[in-house]
């Protein structure tokens, strides 16, 4: 069959397009996704968040290679296998990025990804409670939803503690004033989670010039002898099809999979292609260069008030949650695990804000077992956790075969500038500070970890080597420039080539 648009990757990106590219109803649009339906209840109730953790029908749940710098350990990169991709299984927080990072994109040659370049498609995205202001936009079709009132008590001590200590207070992290702490906006509608899957694919499906097809893995572009994209393979329940395209095939795999389609589409490497006996399409050796990640350590408290571990630990104290959820579509079922946070210098001679925190009303263990659920502590707790906002340490994504259904070789190198150490020993330094303040040391009985034996830079370092974990955020692996030797596609997202 023969469409004019093929996009393959039904996540964030993916179904925008769909909406965008079909909504004149002049463009015929296939939208291809490896997974399935987001159908499940656990799709729209945020608290599914852990319910789709370890799940493998919905979640590719990736490993990375051993890390020599975090103890040899294999990170664990959970990836959405389903309509909405990641989007439909993290944890909703609506943060953008820093106005300067924008600004960094454009000065490197990007022209039109500045900040006041992508500020009004913010706008155009957002239904915001605000309105439309210079900040925001009332009529998207993005729902956000400020915490504010909604959070659990113990968050408003974190604020006043950050108060005491003589951090500002940020009232909206989307708006002019980001840096401090404050309270997370989350992507949510009426209490149930908004993502790109039901923002935008959803309400575009009757459309007759739209088609969908799931289960459908994406064995490789197809080209014509002018190196231009010309259509797709698949494999779908086990038979294998193929599907052109008149004007454009979109890739929108996302940070590991996207790269994975270009090498096994000859698109690569020449040196990894011939390898795994790839014929040659392009020699593009930044596809699965640069690859970067967020990389988040929790830090573990008891507390002498009740938090949502009270709430959350008993059956009863379950059923007035889930009640109240299903009759006012709020309490703590339809909010973020991280409900305040912040960003935050690790010392003076930073320009920006370079760490992020966020604080939870709850503690929990991220289980050893991939078949075990997060649970929460068994005694009154909450979290305090930090990642460096820029790692400077840059990974690599690699096929490990040429056939498609084998996962890629995912090394994202953690910690391997010794910028990203230094800032990983800022940010356990400010995790102490804070929780040093009056109020916090008020609700405060213990450190449970890393405890008080951890002390020293160097024990706080390797507390952070053998327990951090990646939060959803890999990126970069098809980096945007001018030069082909190391970006992947040009500042209209094309390819090089």
């Amino acid at each position: 069959m023969t469409y004019d648009y093929i996009i393959a990757g039904a996540g964030a990106a993916g179904c925008v397009l769909a909406n965008r590219l079909s909504a004149s109803g002049e463009h015929s649009v296939l939208l291809l996704e490896a997974g399935g339906k987001d159908s499940s209840w656990w799709f729209k109730i945020p608290v599914g968040f852990a319910k789709m953790y370890y799940n493998p029908t919905f979640n590719w749940m990736y490993y990375s290679q051993p890390q020599q710098q975090l103890a040899g350990r294999e990170i664990y990169a959970p990836r959405g296998k389903v309509q909405g991709g990641s989007g439909s299984i993290n944890a909703m927080i609506y943060v953008r990025g820093q106005a300067h990072d924008f600004n960094d994109w454009a000065a490197n040659g990007n022209d039109g990804w500045g900040f006041k370049d992508v500020l009004p498609y913010f706008r155009k995205l957002e239904n915001h409670p605000l309105g439309d202001s210079e900040y925001h936009g009332g009529s998207g079709p993005i729902s956000i939803t400020p915490m504010k009132g909604q959070t659990h008590a113990i968050c408003d001590v974190f604020l006043k503690g950050c108060e005491q200590l003589g951090y500002g207070l940020s009232d909206d992290f989307n708006g002019p004033n980001f840096e401090g702490a404050g309270l997370y906006d989350v992507n949510t509608r009426n209490g149930e989670r908004c993502s790109s899957s039901f923002a935008h694919l959803h309400p575009a499906l009757g459309r007759p010039n739209l088609s969908v097809e799931l289960h459908a893995l994406v064995d490789r572009v197809l080209f014509d002898d002018q190196q231009r994209a010309t259509g797709i393979s698949v494999t779908q329940h086990g038979v294998v099809r193929t599907f052109s395209a008149r004007k454009e095939v979109i890739l929108c795999a996302g940070a590991v999979d996207t790269p994975k389609i270009l090498q096994l589409s000859g698109v690569a490497d020449k040196q990894l292609l011939a390898e795994h006996n790839i014929p040659l399409v392009k020699d593009l050796p930044a596809v699965g260069q640069n690859l970067q990640d967020h990389l988040c350590a929790s830090y573990y408290y008891k507390a002498n008030i009740p938090t949502l571990n009270d709430q959350l630990s008993s059956l009863f104290g379950q059923f007035k949650l889930g009640l109240k959820y299903l009759l006012t579509r709020k309490g703590a079922l339809a909010m973020s695990v991280n409900q305040a946070g912040g960003f935050f210098r690790g010392n003076a001679e930073q320009a920006h804000p370079n760490l992020q925190l966020y604080f939870n009303p709850l503690s929990y263990q991220i289980p050893k077992n991939n078949k075990a659920s997060l649970k929460p502590e068994p005694y009154s707790g909450f979290l305090l956790c930090f990642n460096p906002c820029r790692p400077t340490s840059r990974g690599t994504i690699r096929i490990a075969s040429k056939n498609p259904r084998d996962a890629a070789l995912i090394d994202p190198n953690y910690l391997s500038t010794q910028k990203d150490i230094d800032e990983v020993i800022q940010g356990s330094r400010l995790m102490r500070k804070i929780m040093q303040a009056p109020a916090l040391k008020g609700v405060t009985v213990a450190e449970v970890l890393p405890g008080a034996a951890v002390e020293t830079d160097e024990q706080m370092l390797q507390y952070f080597r053998e327990n951090s974990g990646s939060i959803y955020h890999l990126c970069g692996s098809c980096a945007m420039g001018s030069d082909p030797q190391v970006s992947v596609v040009d500042k209209r997202l094309k390819v090089h080539g």
